[in-house]
């Protein structure tokens, strides 16, 4: 089956306990045609970068690229770029993905914009979909 060709951004803010640092990821996920060796249904991460300049806080830009197949679209699944059933992003059901960590729980945004993933120790990662 030919991938599809679709571009997905994800923005993710992550939010933590005053004392602990602040972080921002902007990841776009791109699902292209012209995925070269890429196996169908996978991902790759293409670039990362990561700004510690301000203290407490660290602003991370990532960029993948997905071979995705007929059906699926670019998520995340385990904090991992992956391409994932089209029907969970239409339907905004984020936490149907898996995109947090084993362990952590995972909970909608009240306005399904994007969910939060907490970890046993109570600090919570909120990501927001633009």
């Amino acid at each position: 089956s030919q991938p599809l060709a679709k571009q997905h951004h994800l923005q993710f803010h992550a939010g933590y306990p005053p004392q602990l640092s602040h972080s921002l990821t902007r990841v776009s996920v791109v699902c292209s045609p012209f995925s070269g060796q890429l196996a169908a249904g996978t991902c790759e991460i293409v670039t990362l970068d990561r700004d510690s300049s301000q203290p407490r806080r660290t602003i991370a830009r990532q960029t993948a690229r997905c071979a995705c197949k007929r059906g699926q679209i670019a998520g995340t699944t385990r904090a991992r770029p992956a391409c994932v059933d089209a029907r969970i992003i239409k339907t905004k059901q984020w936490c149907d993905m898996l995109p947090c960590l084993e362990g952590e729980g995972c909970d909608l945004l009240i306005n399904r914009s994007g969910w939060t993933c907490t970890q046993p120790g109570g600090r919570i990662k909120t990501t927001t979909v633009s």
